[in-house]
């Protein structure tokens, strides 16, 4: 993720860029260490260089990371024919290389080469069966063609291999939800908050989860865990505040008739609806009423 500062640091790079102040492989550089996708940007300032042959065997060694870098970009853009070029000119220096053949199959995949494309990736496994990025190609390639079952099968066969990549379990969850397979979705978040207890944001989709399942156990846990999203952002998640008031008249529509042991205190529904309206108060004044009127018609 790319902090403020780096984002900064970036945009002004590449305003200076642009309006001719020099920089450009100072710019390339950063887009490629922060891994962004600035693609015309990227095209458009990597081919001055690529295009002088001063500034290019300036470069030295680093001239090949460039050929990639632009080779990646001219795919997003849709310039085939510069994608071509580059990827060529890498075939010439490093005739065996597996890098360079990912490139292949990725044009073959911006062509719409799929059968080709697949084949030149299961090619690539079988010598090198942990290759994290043609692994993640596979899934690329599989929700691009509309083949949301067969993202969730390399997906998971991804997992099985690289199971700490929090990115991986994050995308299979979020595929999940727009299945509305929603157990499935709250084993990627478990692993998610396991892995990463402090991220606010894993605690509050793993809640948005369970609420969605319903059932008394699961909007117990629900509340818990906006809670806990309370507490790591300082008191500043709105959404998390309304999970709150929501479990809260949930869990007292199902514990009717219960013992009061099974019963909850209002105590923290009150002090998330006073912190609501006091942020509405304070940012929204003018949709205040509407949610007051929202926080009312709830049954506590």
């Amino acid at each position: 993720m790319v902090s403020k500062t780096e984002e900064t640091q970036l945009n002004r790079l590449e305003n200076q860029v642009d309006n001719g102040g020099g920089g450009a492989w100072e710019y390339l550089c950063l887009v490629r260490k922060l891994k962004v996708r600035r693609s015309e940007k990227v095209l458009k300032h990597g081919l001055s260089i690529l295009n002088d042959p001063k500034q290019r065997s300036a470069l030295g060694p680093e001239e090949w990371t460039l050929y990639e870098q632009v080779a990646i970009a001219a795919m997003d853009c849709q310039c085939l024919d510069v994608a071509k070029d580059c990827i060529k000119v890498l075939q010439k220096i490093f005739p065996e290389s597996k890098r360079v053949g990912r490139l292949e199959g990725m044009l073959l995949e911006a062509k719409g080469s799929w059968d080709e494309a697949e084949k030149a990736y299961s090619s690539l496994l079988e010598d090198n069966p942990l290759d994290q990025v043609i692994h993640k190609r596979k899934v690329a390639m599989a929700k691009a063609q509309g083949n949301i079952s067969g993202a969730i099968e390399w997906l998971n066969k991804y997992l099985e291999i690289f199971m700490a990549d929090h990115d991986a379990w994050r995308e299979l969850a979020e595929i999940y939800v727009s299945l509305q397979m929603y157990k499935q979705a709250a084993f990627c978040y478990e692993e998610l908050i396991l892995s990463q207890p402090t991220v606010p944001l894993y605690h509050l989709a793993y809640a948005d989860v369970l609420y969605t399942l319903g059932g008394l156990e699961n909007l117990q846990t629900a509340k818990k865990y906006y809670a806990s999203t309370i507490d790591l952002t300082g008191g500043r998640n709105t959404r998390a505040l309304l999970g709150i008031c929501l479990c809260t008249s949930a869990i007292a529509q199902l514990s009717k008739g219960r013992n009061k042991e099974d019963k909850e205190s209002p105590e923290l529904y009150s002090l998330a609806a006073t912190a609501l309206e006091k942020d509405y108060k304070q940012r929204a004044s003018d949709k205040l009423g509407l949610l007051t009127s929202a926080l009312r018609s709830l049954k506590i």
